[in-house]
C-alpha cells in the first residue's frame, strides 16, 4: 500500500479552538496533529477524511494549549507530533518551513533553494499554498523576493498579524497588503 492510499484511508478527528485570529479547525489522528484549517479555508485546499469532531483526543488537546500559549506570548517554539500528509515535494517544503525561526521570514526563493530546487519558485509557492499545518509549520513566514505578504490561505490579513505577534520588522514589509 503507498502512503497516499494509506492517507486516503486514515480517519481523522478535530476540534475547534477560539483564537485571534479566528476560529481555528484542529484536525489529527492516531498519528499526531494533520491539520490546522482557517474558518474561512477553500474547500479542499487539505483533502482529509474528517469523520468526527474529538474535543478530548489528545494530541488536539495538547495542539490547542501550546497555541493559546503562542498567542499570548508565551512560546515561540511547538513541541507536537505532526502528521502531514502530502507528496514528496510538498514534504520537503513542510520541512523547509519548521526549519524558519521564530520571528524570521524566508523568500519563496530562499525556500527552494534550501531544498535543492532553486528553479521551483512557483511549485514552492503552490505546496506553500497547501500546507495544512498553518502556524505551527509557520508558512506565514514564507514573504515574496520583495518582502512583500504574498497568498495565505488564512488571508492576508491574519498574515500579517501573526508576523507582528512573532516580532517580524514591520519596515521590511508590505503589511498593506
Amino acid at each position: 500500500m503507498t502512503k497516499a492510499s494509506k492517507n486516503a484511508e486514515k480517519q481523522y478527528v478535530y476540534r475547534i479552538m477560539d483564537s485571534p485570529v479566528g476560529a481555528l479547525k484542529l484536525v489529527g489522528s492516531d498519528d499526531g496533529l494533520a491539520a490546522i484549517l482557517w474558518d474561512n479555508d477553500r474547500p479542499g485546499r487539505v483533502p482529509l477524511l474528517i469523520v468526527t469532531e474529538d474535543d478530548s483526543h489528545p494530541v488536539l488537546v495538547e495542539t490547542e494549549r501550546q497555541l493559546r500559549e503562542y498567542f499570548a506570548g508565551e512560546r515561540q517554539v511547538f513541541d507536537l507530533p505532526l502528521d502531514f500528509a502530502g507528496t514528496e515535494f510538498q514534504q520537503k517544503v513542510w520541512q523547509a518551513l519548521l526549519a524558519i525561526p521564530f520571528g524570521e521570514t524566508r523568500s519563496y526563493r530562499q525556500i527552494a533553494t534550501e531544498i535543492g530546487s532553486a528553479k521551483a519558485i512557483r511549485a514552492v509557492g503552490a505546496a506553500n499554498g497547501r500546507n495544512p499545518i498553518s502556524i505551527i509549520a509557520p508558512c506565514h513566514r514564507v514573504v515574496g523576493s520583495a518582502g512583500d505578504l504574498r497568498g495565505f490561505a488564512g488571508g492576508l490579513e491574519r498574515k500579517a498579524y501573526l508576523l507582528r505577534l512573532e516580532g517580524a520588522d514591520e519596515k521590511t514589509f508590505d503589511f498593506a497588503a
